[in-house]
């Protein structure tokens, strides 16, 4: 392929030189992946499955109630039911039960017969739990890839993040560690290659789901899988994404994070994400279209719930804690699985880390956060870790549950933290534009915005190309129902006119063209062919737009 100088460039600042590493990224069959067993312990977890699979016993497979988790509970599902018929899952109520193994949920299965535990995205460090469950004679094997702490389960487990881990990539979401027990499990027993290919659709939904890295394995992993989905292989997850206006055969990583997760987690943040792991799992066409309607209208109510929160979590902000470095706001009782979602708004909103806490119970709270580049959020959250009751994450989310005397001190702590670390880094909370290429007029053209399809799929540590260029903004208007997006036309040194569309920054960047005064301007964002009436036209998606000779 004769690339775009650009596009060389683009490929040279992502790491990716030499001949074999290009071919490699650009292939439609990638062939990056390890052997299952470099994992620790894969042996010993794959010895003791097949173990209790010999003798008779009865399995159960343990994950957690977010798409990741969906997934990696469904995969391995799939793939056991092969070997045996006395199998089950169990999926804690993010309500009733929270992240992980309980107590509750170890003795109701202990009671239904199980030998083996099974975890999926979940366990690593549940000491407690899994000490208690091999007090009543449970047998444990965990699979995850969360961050693990000083302390974790004494137990199988299976984990690419812990640091004695020789496998040679440690970013695995945990739909994918459940997949690599599955090709483990595979090759010692000869199950067929056709059974752990047709898993991959539901590794790249969990994958991209998670928001881990889409480079080297889970590039592969994301490939392989969506060319799957697009093929309407899996009956089911082909309805849910009809259901999510969306075209089969047309999908693409962007859908699965914006389509086709939401409507996933919608069961486990509103009801029970037994909804989405039992459309995967049956047979029945009826009882699918019914979860598939299900799925949909729980997620219409996670929107209307997460915008009411999000204007009551502003409105908080700005009268008491607008000059915060850390924003941790407290709400009365409130539907905890769309928290998460409206932290992750207003960290966007702010450019500031952020957890909100609500009321579970009485003199309980749960949190749940979001941060920034730069900002490691669970190491803030260990530093007060005496606080919590149970407490998880990684630097750029986490989950706890504490007492209600605790808030106060833990929003004065916070803030002293993120004071300390803004007054070694005064630019840490100023929203940095990633730009990935910087653009001549004589560089825009079709044929690199074509190329930049190479870098699919799109994803974290894979983002979608930045541009930036300069020009003369004008003809601006507002457009969208209630005038919220903005349109204006750029002109190049070369006397080109490009449209731009902003859906976001918009009163910025309105006011950075007015203040312009008819000078040049770095306009940022991302280039796209805008098909109308059968014509194609080169069209920026605007993000940001800056000065380029100072303040004016």
């Amino acid at each position: 392929m004769n690339f775009e100088p650009k596009i060389k460039e683009l490929l040279n600042k992502r790491g990716i030189r030499t001949e074999e590493e290009i071919a490699e990224f650009i292939s439609p069959a990638p062939q990056k992946t390890y052997d299952p067993f470099l994992l620790l312990n894969m042996e010993a977890g794959v010895d003791q499955i097949l173990s209790v699979i010999d003798s008779g016993g009865r399995i159960c497979i343990y994950g957690d109630y977010d798409a990741d988790g969906v997934t990696s509970v469904v995969i391995l599902t799939e793939v056991l039911s092969q070997l045996t018929d006395n199998l089950t899952y169990y999926i804690p109520s993010r309500f009733g039960e929270g992240y992980g193994l309980n107590r509750g949920a170890i003795d109701r299965i202990r009671a239904d017969g199980v030998d083996l535990i099974v975890t999926v995205d979940c366990g690593s460090v549940d000491c407690d739990e899994v000490d208690y469950a091999k007090s009543l004679g449970l047998g444990i094997v965990v699979t995850d890839h969360h961050t693990v702490t000083d302390r974790k389960a004494d137990c199988v487990l299976i984990n690419p993040a812990q640091e004695e881990c020789p496998y040679p990539f440690k970013k695995l979401a945990g739909c994918g560690v459940a997949f690599k027990l599955a090709q483990a499990l595979a090759s010692v027993t000869g199950l067929p290659g056709s059974l752990l290919t047709a898993a991959l659709d539901l590794v790249a939904v969990g994958t991209v789901a998670d928001i881990v890295p889409l480079i080297d394995e889970n590039r592969t992993f994301v490939k392989y899988g969506l060319r799957l989905i697009n093929t309407s292989n899996r009956r089911n997850l082909d309805a849910l994404i009809r259901a999510a206006g969306l075209k089969p055969g047309t999908i693409r990583s962007e859908n699965i994070a914006f389509g086709i997760a939401p409507r996933i987690n919608s069961a486990g943040r509103l009801a029970h994400a037994k909804i989405a792991a039992d459309l995967f799992l049956t047979k029945d066409p009826a009882q699918a279209r019914k979860l598939v309607d299900k799925m949909v209208l729980l997620n219409e109510e996670r929107k209307s719930i997460q915008e009411r929160i999000y204007l009551e979590c502003v409105g908080i902000i700005e009268q008491r804690f607008a000059d915060d470095d850390f924003l941790l706001v407290d709400l009365e009782t409130e539907q905890e699985g769309v928290t998460g979602i409206v932290a992750g708004k207003i960290t966007e909103q702010y450019y500031k880390p952020s957890v909100i806490v609500s009321q579970t119970g009485e003199n309980l709270y749960k949190g749940t956060g979001r941060s920034i580049e730069g900002f490691n959020l669970y190491s803030a959250l260990k530093e007060n870790e005496e606080m919590f009751i149970t407490f998880g994450g990684h630097a750029l989310a986490c989950g706890f549950t504490m007492g209600a005397e605790y808030v106060t001190v833990l929003r004065e702590n916070l803030n002293k933290t993120a004071s300390a670390i803004r007054a070694e880094n005064p630019d840490i909370f100023t929203e940095k534009h990633r730009i990935d290429l910087f653009l001549e007029a004589e560089d825009i053209s079709m044929e690199l915005i074509r190329q930049t399809s190479i870098f699919e799929p799109f994803g974290f540590s894979n983002e979608k190309p930045q541009a930036a260029f300069t020009g003369y903004a004008d003809r601006v208007r507002r457009i969208g129902n209630r005038g919220q997006y903005l349109r204006f036309e750029a002109e190049l040194s070369d006397l080109r006119r490009i449209v731009c569309v902003a859906f976001r920054n918009t009163d910025e960047i309105e006011e950075l063209i007015r203040m312009s005064g008819g000078r040049r301007i770095r306009i940022i964002g991302y280039l796209q062919i805008n098909t109308w009436q059968g014509r194609d036209s080169i069209q920026m998606q605007v993000n940001a737009a800056e000065t380029t000779d100072g303040d004016w």
